[in-house]
């Protein structure tokens, strides 16, 4: 039998343990209990919206990412459901830069002697990378060999670099003082072929190249690799093969703004998730969980009076750098975002390996949120406390969307239940599973699909939205209100972070 939440005593004594410190006020019209409320919200509800994103990825390629046909069939049930539950729906279109890689990239010498570069190991596809499979002599572009001072090659940063430059070439260039853009498109002005950017070869730079060309400008095949490997490529009469299968192309994609009729337009209560998934697979936990939990709460509260206006929020284009939600911020007027009285995050709220995952909005992990952000933090510990369930905190670290939301000042916080890393010991004791293996072996994979979602997370987190949507619907006095800031503390942390969620995200110099 699944685990479920919402129905049972605990969710109740919890529900009435959040609610009633936080002054929870309603309109006259109106006489909702709150653990009524939170409890109509259920995990079984929410697992058919995942399941309904896991048909929509199968029919699509396997996938839901933003710019594809599964995400605009995402797009749609997801507006369609909002729409029966009476809110007021906006497709927020913009466009991005979308890359996909379709097939793994290859990188052999195979002249003087024949070598075959592994992938992840000793090079990676450059993200934006155009297609090609491309055999060539490697030509060398104002190599510094041995290295210089970190971060003093100018290699292939001016059109001067590729004088005498044959046409046809691999250009070996080395990581600099100019971005990976440059570079690519300089060797690509003076008729490369192809291109390998490899590091720059000091202590702490000397590894894998990961990075992004940016945005998609260029069109030959472009590779980054460890210094080792770009050292060996540099040798004379070397003859190279690269071979990348891309898609590299500006595409046109909507985030799902739903406003609930109900509540004081000055007083928005925001609740988001990212819709979209990687190219690689359906993203069902990442980020399908958060989105169905959100979808269902908002379904649930609807039609049903509240003191503040509700606002949902299914982000697109998160997976290449936070774009949906950067757009979305951006565009707000100065009155809009004076409106905005906080943000609350899900993404990846059932991962199967799971640790339940409080953002840090007082500083104890990290960088504080903005004013109020430590209220938001409280709510969602007292409500865990309310059924005797452990958690632990988790920095702002920029890799979802409350990035954009943190730079703009307003009140953020929300859950999360772990990516890549590793789970510890002590969250072993706390959750169970198993500690020294990653919380979400699936991530950013095909395998991410509706069997790798732990009801249990998925429940207990469902039940922890509610709680919050309905506390904010109705309380008197939101976070922060009174000492709000305009900026967060150290805002630069974020700034510098942001996006790494993405897969599309990396160096650009």
């Amino acid at each position: 039998m699944p685990f479920t939440l919402g129905r049972g005593v605990g969710a109740a004594t919890a529900a009435a343990a959040l609610v009633l410190p936080l002054a929870l006020a309603t309109p006259a019209s109106a006489d909702p209990k709150p653990a009524q409320l939170i409890n109509s919200v259920v995990a079984s509800a929410v697992k058919q919206h995942l399941q309904k994103f896991q048909q929509i990825a199968n029919a699509n390629g396997g996938n839901r990412a933003a710019g594809s046909p599964g995400h605009d069939a995402s797009r749609d049930y997801v507006a369609s459901v909002l729409k029966k539950a009476g809110y007021q729906v906006t497709l927020q279109q913009f466009d991005f830069p979308f890359f996909s890689e379709n097939s793994p990239a290859v990188l052999q010498r195979t002249a003087p002697s024949p070598k075959t570069y592994a992938g992840e190991e000793d090079f990676t596809i450059m993200t934006y990378s155009g297609s090609g499979d491309v055999t060539a002599a490697v030509q060398n572009v104002d190599l510094v060999l041995p290295p210089g001072a970190p971060n003093s090659s100018t290699s292939g940063c001016e059109a001067a670099d590729f004088a005498g430059f044959t046409k046809g070439s691999i250009a070996l260039m080395q990581r600099g003082t100019c971005s990976f853009q440059e570079k690519a498109e300089n060797a690509q002005a003076a008729g490369a072929a192809g291109a390998i950017i490899f590091n720059e070869g000091q202590e702490g730079r000397a590894e894998l190249l990961n990075g992004t060309l940016g945005e998609p400008t260029v069109t030959i095949p472009v590779v980054g690799t460890t210094f080792a490997a770009g050292q060996e490529l540099a040798a004379a009469g070397t003859v190279a093969r690269i071979k990348t299968d891309t898609t590299s192309a500006v595409k046109t994609t909507h985030n799902v703004i739903a406003d609930s009729k109900w509540g004081d337009p000055k007083k928005v209560v925001h609740l988001g998730a990212h819709l979209d998934s990687v190219p690689d697979g359906p993203g069902i936990n990442d980020n399908g969980s958060g989105s169905a939990a959100i979808l269902e709460v908002a379904r649930t509260l609807g039609k049903i009076p509240t003191r503040n206006k509700l606002r949902f929020s299914f982000w697109s284009a998160e997976e290449f750098g936070l774009l949906g939600a950067e757009h979305y911020v951006a565009n707000l007027s100065a009155q809009e975002l004076a409106n905005t009285k906080l943000y609350l995050n899900f993404d990846m709220i059932a991962t199967p390996n799971y640790a339940l995952k409080i953002y840090d909005g007082d500083g104890s992990e990290g960088d504080a949120g903005p004013a109020g952000s430590d209220e938001i933090e409280k709510l969602f510990e007292n409500y865990f406390k309310g059924i005797r369930q452990k958690y632990v905190g988790t920095d702002f670290d920029g890799r979802s969307d409350y990035g954009p939301f943190i730079e703009a000042g307003i009140p953020s916080g929300g859950l999360f239940t772990g990516a890549e890393g590793i789970k510890t010991v002590e969250e072993q004791k706390m959750f169970g599973g198993t500690a020294g293996q990653p919380y979400d072996a699936c991530y950013h994979q095909a395998c991410d699909t509706i069997a790798n979602i732990n009801d249990k997370a998925l429940a207990l987190n469902t039940g922890a939205i509610a709680a919050a949507a309905v506390t904010y619907a109705y309380a008197t006095k939101l976070p922060g209100e009174g000492r709000r800031a305009t900026a967060r503390t150290a805002a630069a942390s974020v700034a510098s972070t942001s996006g790494t969620h993405a897969p599309s995200h990396g160096l650009t110099r």
